[in-house]
């Protein structure tokens, strides 16, 4: 295969995420596995994606819900067994889905066989292998906060030294400056190419290069800890060390790689994507998922469109013919778009459609999470204890011991929480949402009656065939993966509106991302609007006369 040819696949593909914990449970533990999945491959063909992402499926003790592996090279135990697996893997390749995996290798689990050996002395061949420091006057070695947070250091009594973990303290950083460590990750990554794995989403990639002296952070206002991010994210040796990655194993594979990225800008993922470069195909940016938030994620404010615009015009823009975007509104991590920036009440099925217009049409690899394709809504459980996550538990002790109400904590959970996406998805209106027989390992959102895929599906005009229909489009018209974009009228605070460009194909994408009336007085625009067909629409009708009157979360998209 050409080099050419090996670009264009991931290029033209759509991804779909699935959290296997909460996908479908076929032996009715109350738990999502992998047999699971593969009853409903056919679905997912239907749907018409490319590709699967597969989060974590690795042994885990599960303090982080797989992100902290013990044992790369063996199934999770609640998931099923490496044929279970093997048995995936060979029936959505028969369907002519491909299947990346998740590559989480900047920390372990504190229970990973390296760590286990890591802890036992000083002079332990593994003790290298994790980032180990000496405190001063019984204080960590530097004041980095975790991003779950409490300090980015834990304590350990046998050997009197600090272990770094950014993430939970039984997720352990490992040392990337270790050749033997990134050797041992190569090795693990070629194990499961060899299985016919088609790539990988690989988890905080650009956190495994730290300076190396480790300094301290800024406290920023209303913070405990310092902020580390400027000394642990985009460190001084990560492009060597995924220039390494690509030369050593990936080069050797036809693979689709994506890096998740916080705090990476356009100019960092240029350099990351850039084919010349020889690093990843492409990388998640935080940027338009932080918009809403003011001095941390739970801190919320209302988007302000033009600010979004602004975000997707500078991506669209510095990486066009240079490297490659992703494109995604929803994952394991976010919350529910349609509840984020759309109206998940009176405009559900309109404004859902419109975000997924919005996007699609856009340049780069769309990424579909489980649910978003039948427009899943956020979930407002009343207490606490209905909750799982580690995130959420760990931020609602701390502001609860700063003081804070405890309806003013679950408010920002509600609107911002992680398990907003992990809530079982809803396959029909029988108990659980159809997800399990057993008791779900977290609550089904109770709206699976009125939104599920089997209602979707007997539904002409469902969220799901909005998005069959883009994912179809993205096959036949080369401009939406090759041509440049302009947006229009970037002052307009509730129009969302942007012009695709080739050589032969033109596309005018126009959104409404209010829920009023949109009246478009632009008498040029209009007239060469007659001159174009509607290929997408999430009302019955269109009218075009005088003016263009678009209706609450109306999205259109017209093309010549």
């Amino acid at each position: 295969m050409s080099t050419k040819q090996c670009e264009e696949w991931w290029k033209r593909s759509v991804v779909y995420q699935i959290y296997p914990r909460s996908f479908l449970d076929s032996d009715g533990d109350g738990i999502g596995d992998l047999q699971g999945i593969v009853s409903k491959l056919d679905y997912l063909h239907k749907l018409g994606i490319d590709v699967i992402w597969l989060s974590p499926i690795y042994d885990s003790p599960n303090d982080d819900n797989g992100y902290d592996i013990r044992d790369y090279h063996e199934i999770m135990q609640e998931f099923g067994t490496m044929d279970d697996f093997e048995y995936l893997l060979e029936e959505a390749h028969t369907r002519g889905m491909k299947i990346i995996m998740d590559l989480v290798v900047n920390h372990t689990s504190d229970e990973h066989k390296w760590f286990l050996e890591s802890k036992k002395s000083k002079d332990q061949h593994y003790r290298d292998y994790y980032i180990w420091r000496s405190g001063e006057n019984d204080k960590e070695p530097n004041n980095w906060g975790s991003v779950f947070g409490g300090p980015a250091w834990e304590y350990d009594e046998q050997t009197d030294e600090y272990y770094l973990h950014i993430f939970s303290r039984k997720q352990p950083d490992l040392n990337w400056e270790n050749k033997n460590v990134r050797d041992e990750i190569y090795r693990m990554m070629a194990f499961w190419l060899n299985k016919g794995v088609d790539g990988f989403r690989m988890d905080v990639i650009n956190f495994i290069s730290k300076v190396p002296n480790l300094p301290d952070g800024i406290v920023r206002e209303g913070m405990i800890y310092g902020d580390g991010s400027l000394y642990f994210m985009n460190g001084p040796r990560i492009h060597e060390f995924l220039k390494e990655m690509n030369s050593e194993v990936l080069s050797k594979y036809d693979t689709l790689t994506v890096g998740e990225m916080p705090g990476a800008s356009t100019d960092d993922a240029i350099l990351y994507t850039d084919p010349s470069n020889n690093e990843l195909n492409m990388v998640f940016t935080f940027e338009h998922m932080e918009l809403d938030s003011r001095s941390d994620k739970w801190d919320y404010q209302p988007l302000h469109l033009v600010d979004l615009k602004k975000n997707f015009e500078k991506w669209q823009t510095k990486l066009h013919n240079i490297g490659w975007n992703s494109l995604y509104w929803n994952n394991h991590d976010q919350p529910r778009i349609v509840s984020r920036f759309g109206n998940d009440e009176a405009f559900r099925i309109e404004s859902a459609k419109m975000l997924a217009t919005c996007l699609h049409m856009l340049q780069g690899t769309p990424y579909i999470y489980q649910g978003e394709e039948i427009g899943m809504t956020n979930v407002k459980f009343p207490s606490i204890e209905q909750y799982k996550d580690l995130e959420t538990l760990n931020m609602f002790k701390e502001k609860q011991s700063q003081g804070v109400p405890v309806n003013q904590i679950m408010n920002s959970i509600y609107v911002k929480g992680r398990d907003n996406a992990r809530t079982p998805m809803q396959w029909d209106d029988s108990k659980h949402g159809g997800f399990t027989e057993g008791e779900p390992w977290i609550e089904a959102n109770p709206r699976y009656k009125e939104i599920n895929v089997e209602a979707a599906l007997f539904d002409d005009h469902s969220i799901f065939y909005h998005y069959q229909h883009l994912i179809a489009l993205r096959k036949k018209y080369d401009v939406i993966t090759g041509g440049n974009f302009t947006l229009l009228y970037e002052e307009d605070p509730n129009l969302f509106a942007y012009r695709r460009k080739s050589d032969t194909e033109e596309l005018i994408v126009l959104c409404n991302f209010s829920e009023k009336d949109l009246s478009l007085r632009d008498p040029l625009l209009i007239e060469d609007l007659k001159q174009y067909r509607v290929i997408v629409q999430n009302y019955q009708e269109v009218v075009l006369a005088e003016t263009l009157t678009l209706r609450p979360f109306e999205g259109l998209v017209f093309f010549r």
